[in-house]
């Protein structure tokens, strides 16, 4: 499957989710750690605990020991969404699109087109990222099958949202797979992105909601990167 941002526009809203208060803003700065990022989004989430029909997916690698606490405060279990970012050759932090399991692609469309992009450069690093992508499911599931997410409530976990290109796909992936509802969670994330996944899942839950934002990395205090050993440490710990 593939598609562009912009079709996400129309998706119904369940629930557009509620602003962070001034105080929490006021309050909170800066995360210890993906571990304390966790901790503070899992009680944004309460409502959902305890629930049968909830399961939590982390995009790996960063988003899994946030989604662990999320998922050990709500009771629920814990699974992926394996997804990665269409970097730019030569400039890979800027994010042409993504893909996720599933055949699932979503392209940036505001920047393939302001920079025209030809489709075989496209296609070439979604070939490359494609074959990371099979790599990580290989190495964070093994044999087991992916999470059933038909009719259920999905929390979609990130330790952090910019341009939110990988979490598209994310809500993209499950969409497609039937699930019922679909929560957005993430401890920061940029308003302009804030204010665009609103309008795609049905509920979109965060700490920080900034105006300036720089990176995710600005608002940890500790953002060592997670390897796949703690990622499949983590997946374990929480049945």
């Amino acid at each position: 499957m593939k598609t562009q941002y912009g079709q996400y526009a129309g998706a119904e809203r369940l629930n557009a989710g509620s602003e962070p208060s001034d105080q929490t803003m006021a309050m909170r700065t800066q995360f210890r750690d993906r571990s304390e990022a966790g901790q503070l989004l899992a009680e944004k989430l309460v409502a959902y605990a305890n629930r049968r029909d909830v399961i939590v997916l982390a995009l790996p690698r960063g988003g899994v020991p946030v989604a662990a606490e999320v998922a050990r405060r709500l009771d629920a279990p814990l699974d992926l969404v394996v997804v990665r970012k269409l970097g730019l050759p030569g400039e890979k932090e800027l994010a042409m699109g993504a893909i996720a399991t599933g055949g699932v692609r979503v392209l940036n469309r505001e920047v393939v087109d302001s920079l025209r992009v030809p489709d075989k450069v496209i296609d070439t690093v979604t070939a490359q990222e494609q074959r990371e992508l099979e790599r990580r499911e290989r190495t964070y599931r093994d044999d087991r099958p992916p999470p059933v997410v038909k009719n259920r409530t999905v929390i979609l976990v990130d330790d952090g949202i910019a341009t939110g290109s990988t979490m598209f796909a994310a809500i993209a992936a499950v969409r497609n797979r039937g699930a019922g509802c679909i929560v957005v969670a993430t401890p920061t994330i940029s308003r302009g992105t804030y204010e665009e996944m609103r309008e795609v899942a049905d509920e979109v839950v965060a700490v920080i909601v900034p105006d300036a934002f720089n990176g995710v990395g600005q608002w940890y205090a500790d953002f060592s990167q997670t390897t796949d050993d703690e990622v499949r440490r983590l997946l374990g710990s929480v049945d």
